[in-house]
């Protein structure tokens, strides 16, 4: 429904600020200026909310606020200015340096927490009123492996290619690297029927929930899902007339897990091959089953590789497009799924169509009424674009949005450094990210809860998001800056529209036919409450029969033009990093409960900076003993690229050989200090999960 008013109170149907799973609330707004925001779950049997979702509203009334630009000056300090001062100084900028360096001067950093009309119009800027192939987005760092294998397995990358709802009837499901009971926690009321098998080097909230819990060694999970294709094999448990009817390529990916036999598979994982069996067997032997990657298997300089032996062990098992078992991914930003469909990656353009393409740059430059051959080509990945900032051959000025890469970038101190060597860093944020901090303009712009747009689930869902209240005076929707940029760069205003409805239509049209086919849903289809799920094609010839979504993708077939799913031929290989007498831990990074991301949000919320108010590390208590340090005390997390200060934790069920440091603090407390450049190969993909490091006392000054 749309919001409706009274005197008294306005509300609006909605959805959640944070993760992918976009939980359906209802926000109520209280009239009057200045009055409360209240949130409560849409279904209050079946709904329910995280710690997050229900502080989400703190969020909007947060004391520093941004409420008009600012602008650097002369004396180092950025003050207050007025939205045509900021703009025309902006753009006069981006003029010169193009003038002088050329299109590729300019770089955009998206985020895969904009809505789909914002990430199309992004990147749409990007390629017509910049002409630069310097774009590409923080969902890099998020779901990019999953992405790669995914439409390299089945043709199409879909998170969930079904209803999250499904995994409330699995009897089994395998979590590979993810934590959904702190990361995505209303997830948990799906999986309370399936016995659990969680893959992952900590004893998480999710781990504890498992009926069987696998601690590999940090860095080896390739191997592991191949010493589990191996044994799916070996023990009898293949789907061998799923293999010949549904999948191509099972040979020569079985000639690379053949030499992966249980023993050799626990003396490079330490998985005990009882487990490993055990596994399986419980896999293999349950009627409906699932098998889900995280983070845990992606974040790595294999991360393609990883996903795609999980892959190819749902593969021998028979479970993807088969109703009641499946492979999916757990996605882990807001807009995760659609932020990546749209053209704000460097290889892409808007309905997932790729940028080398012939067909596809001429079907979109006919949407947006520009020549083919004026679109520039691919660009770099996200890590690849910070590293060049302000280099000869990198960018000179970079405009970020709804991004804090100073927080959330590997290699943190270096590109930081980057940051600061451009000629010219715009952000455009509601808070005063760290990022921000660093700007020569900072513009603001809405909060959630003060837009209206899409966005799209991990479960390929589109979803509307409505405002409940209107923005504070001084502040600008993307839209609207995108807008007023691209005027001033020469284009026609009715090129870049503000109007988030005009912006869904046209990337209807520029979706359509391409893998991610959003042409047939529309706001009014949305609003009457059907559940679309993409692909979702236009009506052919009777309009009055539109396009119901596809809930359940590859149930027929594959998106490959054979309409077979391909095992992938992957071999394990070490990590960029490997412990040694210097650095003799292994150090992995991720989540808890109480934050989200690079802490933007959530630690202006009182309730979750209390719960989780400064950076920590997590250590065996053995393994603090033998380094000297007490529960408490503040130690150095050391690295090759840089060093974290975080108070110890200890946490008996973590392998002695492992810390683990979240990543959602500022300042000296960020994860990512420590981590390093290593990439994936295919995906781009840092290894966010590992890094050679060793602890040090670190006195806490006075």
């Amino acid at each position: 429904m749309s919001a409706e008013h009274s005197p008294a109170a306005r509300t609006a149907a909605t959805h959640c600020a944070y993760c992918a799973l976009q939980c359906a609330t209802v926000l109520r707004h209280e009239g009057r200026e200045g009055g409360e925001v209240t949130v409560r779950p849409a279904d209050p049997v079946d709904g329910g909310l995280c710690r997050k979702g229900w502080t989400a509203p703190e969020v909007l009334r947060a004391p520093d606020r941004l409420r008009t630009p600012l602008l650097r000056g002369a004396d180092g300090e950025l003050a207050p200015a007025d939205w045509d001062t900021a703009l025309d100084f902006v753009a006069g900028r981006l003029r010169e340096l193009r003038a002088a360096h050329g299109a590729d001067a300019v770089g955009v950093f998206g985020s895969g927490g904009l809505t789909n009309e914002k990430a199309y119009q992004l990147g749409k800027f990007a390629r017509v009123a910049l002409g630069t192939s310097r774009i590409d987005y923080n969902g890099r760092f998020c779901m990019s492996s999953a992405a790669a294998a995914g439409n390299a397995a089945f043709g199409l990358d879909r998170g969930l290619p079904f209803p999250t709802a499904d995994l409330g009837h699995a009897d089994v499901i395998m979590l590979a690297g993810a934590n959904p009971a702190e990361t995505m926690p209303p997830l948990m009321r799906h999986l309370t029927r399936a016995e659990l098998i969680v893959i992952d080097p900590r004893r998480t909230r999710t781990a504890e929930l498992a009926a069987l819990h696998l601690q590999p060694v940090p860095g080896t999970d390739l191997a592991l899902a191949l010493g589990l294709f191996h044994l799916a094999v070996t023990e009898g448990h293949l789907d061998k007339r799923y293999l010949d009817e549904r999948t191509t390529g099972f040979d020569e990916a079985w000639q690379r897990a053949l030499p992966w036999w249980p023993e050799r598979v626990e003396s490079v994982t330490g998985v005990p091959v009882a487990e490993q069996r055990q596994a399986v067997r419980m896999l293999a032997e349950a009627g409906r089953r699932y098998v889900l990657t995280g983070r845990g298997a992606e974040q790595h300089s294999k991360g393609t590789d990883t996903v795609a032996a999980f892959v190819n062990l749902s593969l021998a098992l028979g479970l993807p497009g088969r109703e009641g078992s499946g492979y999916g991914c757990l996605t882990g930003q807001g807009n995760g799924q659609g932020g990546r469909e749209h053209g704000q990656k460097a290889d892409q353009l808007p309905g997932y169509r790729m940028i080398t393409d012939p067909a596809a740059r001429a079907h979109v430059a006919g949407v947006w009424g520009v020549d083919p051959d004026s679109l520039p080509g691919p660009g770099v990945g996200a890590y690849q674009l910070l590293d060049s900032l302000g280099t000869p051959e990198g960018p000179r000025a970079l405009l970020v949005f709804g991004s804090n890469p100073v927080v959330s970038a590997p290699r943190a101190g270096h590109v930081t450094d980057r940051l600061n060597a451009l000629d010219l860093l715009v952000v455009a944020d509601f808070v005063p990210s760290e990022t921000a901090a660093l700007a020569d303009v900072v513009l603001p712009v809405t909060q959630w809860a003060e837009e209206e747009g899409t966005l799209t689930s991990l479960e390929g869902r589109v979803l509307r998001r409505r405002p409940v209240l209107d923005p504070p005076p001084g502040v600008r929707t993307d839209l609207e800056v995108l807008h007023g940029l691209a005027v001033r760069l020469g284009q026609r205003p009715d090129r870049f529209p503000t109007a988030p409805r005009a912006v869904f239509d046209e990337l209807r049209r520029a979706s359509a036919g391409g893998r991610a086919d959003y042409a047939g849903i529309s706001y009014e289809r949305l609003d009457t409450g059907e559940e679309l799920y993409w692909p979702c094609p236009a009506a052919d010839a009777d309009p009055t029969a539109p396009h119901p979504g596809t809930p359940r993708m590859f149930l027929d077939r594959f998106a490959h033009p054979d309409g077979r799913a391909r095992f992938a031929a992957v071999e394990h290989r070490d990590s960029a990093e490997a412990p040694d007498a210097r650095l003799p831990l292994y150090a992995t990074t991720g989540r808890v409960l109480a934050h989200y991301q690079s802490g933007a949000q959530t630690r202006r919320v009182p309730e979750l900076a209390a719960a989780a108010p400064e950076a920590f590390v997590e250590v065996h208590p053995d393994t603090a003993a033998r380094c000297g340090l007490a529960e408490g005390a503040l130690a150095r997390v050391v690295s090759a690229h840089g060093a974290v200060v975080a108070r110890v934790r200890h946490a008996p069920a973590l392998r002695t050989d492992t810390v683990f440091v979240p990543f959602h603090f500022p300042g000296a407390g960020r994860a990512n200090l420590m981590t390093g450049a290593a990439l994936d190969p295919v995906s781009g993909m840092p290894e966010f999960k590992l890094a050679a490091v060793r602890l040090e006392a670190w006195q806490e000054a006075s």
